[in-house]
């Protein structure tokens, strides 16, 4: 076996390590360096944490401490299979004790480091929480109706709609998706949001989920380093029709059943699947609602057709039997009566 001295400690070693012998290499080398102190700057609203000259959305206070020191980490450049161990214990609500562990290898010799440091949480308003509370907003979303006024559910849920697409779009960074303000108004519902950009993807996502349509109208506001500042109106039409309106279209009576990026809905007269888009739709007018149906009695059933009493008339009258019809004579039915016609409803519609 052939033995070397090492040209430092004058040691006879059977291998070098940089031109060393191990015990000299070693002696110098320090797996980890950790500040003894870290100040750590979190928003006291939303937990926030203020990394790398910018705001970042994070989880729980441990989280952050814990991330923080992370970062604040050196390890040796010749580190590899690198294991890191972080404890933290809470010493007052802003302030953390932290013991951390360092195993790795370097030179294919294992190496382990303990460090302690002290993590010290700054609570001030993020960039977020500053422009909320200062009433902050780029854009207005004019939430209204076509030929109508929208209801409190579809002003609900317009609102629960921004609220997700803003949730998604903050958990993804954007720190200007936010809403500042949503007031209640007579013909709907206006809503102030952080960025423009936060205001196109909530109108499609409400036209996704209920149909209707939405253009922008700018407004020069001001400027920012030099560049021209413009507010956004978003007007956002929902649907003329709803979920549950009877329709006249092209001679038919439809049912409206589902609204979103197309009309759903069923022909009253022969029981046919009905799909349109709104400019398809042109020269609709709604004729009767579901909540405008009344009982009456089925005298009898026949092939393609049922025997009902006119709820106005009460004279036995020959109408279409609707589909997924399972009523019995002497029964019962729901009916709709209108200017074109009277329709039955099968269970499947009522």
């Amino acid at each position: 076996m052939n033995h070397t001295l090492c040209p430092k400690c004058g040691k006879e070693i059977e291998k070098l390590y940089d031109n060393v012998c191990k015990d000299c290499f070693f002696e110098n080398i320090v797996l980890a360096k950790l500040p003894l102190v870290l100040h750590v700057k979190t928003c006291a609203k939303c937990g926030a944490r203020f990394d790398r000259s910018k705001w970042v959305n994070m989880g729980s206070v441990d989280d952050i401490v814990i991330q923080s020191v992370e970062d604040a980490l050196s390890i040796h450049d010749l580190a590899e299979n690198i294991e890191i161990c972080i404890k933290p214990r809470q010493l007052t609500p802003y302030m953390y004790r932290v013991h951390a562990e360092v195993d790795a290898f370097i030179k294919d010799e294992p190496v382990h480091q303990e460090l302690n440091t002290e993590v010290r949480i700054v609570r001030e308003a993020c960039d977020m929480c500053s422009r909320i509370s200062g009433g902050y907003f780029e854009g207005i979303i004019q939430i209204r109706a076509t030929n109508r006024v929208p209801t409190s559910d579809e002003k609900k849920r317009c609102i629960d709609i921004a609220n997700e697409v803003v949730r998604r779009m903050q958990k993804k960074g954007d720190r200007l998706a936010f809403i500042t303000d949503s007031i209640d108004i007579k013909d709907g519902a206006d809503l102030y949001i952080g960025s423009n950009n936060s205001g196109r993807h909530i109108c499609r996502a409400i036209i996704e989920q209920m149909g209707g349509s939405f253009s922008e109208s700018p407004s020069l506001f001001g400027q920012k380093d030099g560049k021209d500042v413009y507010r956004i109106t978003f007007s956002m039409r929902l649907p003329e029709f709803m979920s549950g309106d009877i329709i006249h279209f092209k001679d038919k009576a439809i049912q409206i059943k589902n609204i979103g990026k197309r009309t759903v809905g069923i022909d009253l007269s022969t029981g046919s699947r009905f799909m349109a888009t709104t400019d398809e739709m042109k020269g609709a007018t709604r004729i009767a609602s579901m909540e405008d149906a009344v009982m009456t009695v089925l005298v009898a059933v026949e092939d393609d057709a049922v025997m009902v009493l006119d709820p106005t008339t009460y004279k036995t009258v020959t109408i279409k039997k609707p589909v997924s019809f399972m009523a019995q004579s002497g029964s019962e039915i729901p009916v709709i009566k209108t200017e074109y016609g009277l329709f039955a409803l099968s269970g499947e519609h009522a």
